[in-house]
């Protein structure tokens, strides 16, 4: 039993003394070798654009040898370079396991940057005018592109462009400063800001600078050109495949094409004038907002439209100074009366067109034109103004004198329903029980309240503008004559009395003694 006891430590120690000596020569002779562990995932297969290059101890690591091929293959090249990289890592926990050494790795991911390489990319430039943009190769390009735009309207090319750094931006973004060699327009029109008495001071020199020159004396022609759009070009590297060549970009710049924009109904617009001063037609405008319903509409001022207008995607400014004779209307004067409605309106004198020669400056935003400032003006016949009396109180409104109810018989021509009725029917029927109840329809003053043959038991009411309405075949008068009512009172229970087909309601309103088709006024 000793003798093995003896034999056993022995062999034991010569063990542990093995496993160092072999464990020290692994760190010595094999440092590739990673320790073990028990800590989760200790080695990281790395795969660069989806081509294993290598394994790794870490996440990081693999970032950095990334950094590092990164660096390399800039070196070597002569200019910029492009590359899509797609950097990812799959882990594992391995007991006993050998990582590639940095060069190995690095190595591995500059031969996959290199043939994944984008060569095809040079530097370009970046248009970008409100929300559209167009990409062009050069700035010779760009320049040629934006001229376009001005040459439309400036045929002699006395205005040319500069692409400069905008001041405002932090980046190396670039926008746009028109020159010219001619600055009489700034001289003449651009007054400096320095205080609203300066400011008149200097417009009444201008003006009347102005009245001691004669019409010749004025340098007519374009004063002024400009664009309308904030424009911004970015430099930026490019494929060939997202070029846009120039004259295509020239057509898409200067085309016009059709944009939505919103305008403001002024007082006295109607649709039809607002169709024919903007030239698009009326259905058209209906058909573009929903509030209209059809051309006769109400609108008033300060409402806003949605309207298409011919423009293209860079809109330019102008101002020219011209010369030029017309007829033209003095501004309408109006006797505004407190005992009228606004619906009433009487002409107290018929105008005529006066005469004048006119030196101005017009401005435009591409073909339309925005503003005219007068410079000069003589008259050679003075304009007699129109003169229009009109009402400043509002006009009462009719609503419908019964709850629901279904149309038997409209206003016109018609078969007569019973024998001795009329074929011509001069009011409204809506079928209804016995018993509805039947409500002013405006306020005003009852006039008649009783029996009235044909129509059965009636109500007519008189109203404040002169209408009058009548409602007839009731089966109850809850009203008395003389008595004032307001819009919506109960007056009366429809019926079937007089001559009469069935339970109905007969409504009228009539304008000077005359009847007229009630849903022409109903609200």
């Amino acid at each position: 039993m000793k003798k093995f006891t003896k034999y056993y430590l022995e062999i034991r120690i010569a063990h542990l003394r093995a496993v160092a000596f072999i464990s020290l020569a692994c760190l010595l002779l094999f440092p590739g070798f990673h320790k073990i562990e028990s800590t989760g995932n200790n080695m990281y297969t790395v795969f660069l654009n989806g081509e294993e290059a290598g394994l790794v101890d870490s996440e990081e690591t693999a970032w950095e040898y990334l950094r590092q091929a990164r660096t390399g293959l800039a070196r070597e090249a002569d200019s910029l370079v492009f590359v899509d990289v797609d950097l990812k890592t799959e882990g594992r926990e391995l007991l006993v396991g050998k990582v590639d050494s940095r060069e190995t790795v690095v190595e591995n991911m500059c031969r996959i940057l290199q043939e994944d390489k984008i060569t095809d990319r040079s530097l370009a430039y970046t248009v970008k005018i409100n929300e559209f943009t167009v990409n062009i190769q050069n700035a010779e390009g760009v320049i040629e592109i934006l001229q376009a735009a001005l040459s439309k309207y400036d045929p002699e090319n006395e205005f040319q462009i500069e692409l400069v750094l905008d001041p405002e931006r932090e980046i190396n973004v670039l926008t746009t400063r028109i020159t010219t060699s001619d600055v009489r327009a700034k001289e003449a029109y651009e007054l400096p800001k320095a205080g609203v008495e300066k400011e008149f001071y200097e417009m009444d020199e201008l003006s009347e600078a102005n009245l001691q020159m004669s019409f010749e004396d004025f340098d007519y022609g374009l004063v002024d050109l400009y664009y309308e759009d904030e424009i911004e070009i970015i430099e930026t590297y490019l494929g060939a495949e997202e070029l846009t060549d120039v004259n295509t970009a020239k057509e898409i710049l200067t085309k016009d094409q059709e944009k939505n924009t919103v305008y403001e109904v002024q007082p006295g617009d109607t649709l039809s004038e607002i169709s024919l001063e903007t030239e698009i037609p009326l259905d058209r405008i209906i058909e573009m907002n929903e509030t209209l319903e059809d051309e006769n509409s109400t609108i008033r001022a300060g409402d806003e439209l949605i309207i298409t207008i011919p423009e293209p995607e860079l809109s330019v400014g102008r101002q020219e100074e011209i010369y030029y004779e017309e007829d033209y209307d003095a501004p309408v004067e109006y006797i505004y009366n407190d005992a009228w409605y606004t619906t009433d309106s009487v002409v107290r004198q018929q105008p005529s067109a006066g005469h004048r020669n006119v030196a101005a400056v017009v401005t435009y935003r591409n073909a339309s034109v925005t503003d005219t400032e007068i410079l000069k003006e003589e008259v050679t016949i003075s304009p007699v103004p129109k003169i229009v009396e009109v009402g400043t109180r509002i006009p009462p409104t009719y609503i419908k004198p019964i709850s629901g109810g279904r149309i038997s018989s409209r206003f016109g021509r018609r078969s007569a329903p019973t024998r001795g009725a009329s074929t011509y029917h001069r009011g409204i029927d809506w079928a209804t029980p016995v018993g509805t109840a039947v409500a002013a329809s405006c306020s005003g003053t009852v006039t008649r309240a009783g029996w009235g043959s044909g129509y059965g038991y009636v109500v007519y009411i008189n109203h404040e503008d002169g209408r009058q309405t009548r409602y007839g075949h009731l089966s109850k008068v809850l009203v008395k004559v003389g008595q004032r009512v307001n819009q919506g009172d109960k007056i009366a229970l429809s019926g079937n009395t007089g001559r009469s087909t069935g339970p109905h309601l007969h409504f009228e309103i009539l304008i000077g003694g005359s009847q007229v088709n009630p849903l022409d006024y109903l609200n």
